[in-house]
């Protein structure tokens, strides 16, 4: 699965219909860094107990994903992240059909957190807020994401 590039204006507009929402003014920072803002605003909806809107928040999960993908590139392991997306990444032997042997899954949330080093691989798992199956689905050595 190759990484998409986001389409920084929907993720934009996204972001500006949540602040709008929240009664915030809109984004007004560079059109570049609107998938980092959208991933704080995400993160910061969850803390304070708000479900962000549906768009929003799979751009978010979708713009760190992108980055894992980048940054540990091959095909060894599928990180899921139901209802949003999913990429193949790290290095090694890849599978070319069926379910891979290295799979990840985890919520939005979870991954988000992950992601931006708000909580540890390990502390997630013994959470039980990760599944990971394989050899190769220890994420620990390409979490946090470094900042791009």
């Amino acid at each position: 699965m190759s990484t998409r590039k986001l389409d920084v204006e929907k993720v934009r507009a996204a972001l500006d219909s949540q602040l709008a929402e929240l009664g915030e003014h809109p984004y007004d920072g560079p059109a570049p860094q609107a998938p980092d803002a959208a991933v704080q605003v995400v993160l910061r909806l969850y803390e304070e107990g708000v479900r962000p809107e549906r768009d929003l928040a799979r751009f978010a999960v979708r713009h760190l994903l992108d980055r894992l993908a980048e940054s540990a590139p091959g095909r060894t392991v599928e990180v899921r992240v139901p209802p949003y997306a999913a990429v193949q990444c790290v290095a090694g032997p890849r599978h070319t059909r069926g379910t891979p042997p290295n799979v990840v899954e985890t919520d939005p949330r979870t991954w988000l957190e992950l992601a931006t080093g708000r909580v540890t691989w390990d502390d997630a798992m013994q959470a039980g807020k990760i599944s990971a199956s394989g050899a190769r689905a220890d994420l620990s050595g390409h979490l946090p994401l470094r900042s791009s």
